[in-house]
C-alpha cells in the first residue's frame, strides 16, 4: 500500500485520467474530490461491498433459476 500525505487543495494522479484532491479538512474526517472517467466505478467502501453482495445473490438466484429450468425440461422429457 502507498501511503501519501496531502495538505488541503493538493492533489494526487492516478494515471492519466483520474484526480484526487483534497477539498476539505474537519478534524478527522477528511473530503475528498474525485475526477474519473465515466467507465471508472467510484464508491465508498462499504456502497462497494453491497454492490458485491447483491451481485454475488443475483448470480446465484440466476443459477438456481436455470438449475429449475432444466429440472422441468427433464421431467417432460423437453430437451434438445
Amino acid at each position: 500500500m502507498l501511503v501519501l500525505t496531502r495538505k488541503l487543495g493538493e492533489t494526487i494522479r492516478i494515471g492519466d485520467s483520474i484526480t484526487i484532491r483534497v477539498v476539505d479538512l474537519d478534524g478527522r474526517h477528511v473530503k475528498l474530490g474525485i475526477e474519473a472517467p465515466k467507465s471508472v466505478s467510484v464508491n465508498r467502501e462499504e456502497i462497494y461491498e453491497k454492490i458485491q453482495r447483491e451481485n454475488k445473490a443475483a448470480s446465484s438466484a440466476q443459477e438456481q433459476g436455470i438449475g429449475d429450468i432444466a429440472s422441468v425440461l427433464r421431467k417432460t422429457g423437453k430437451t434438445s
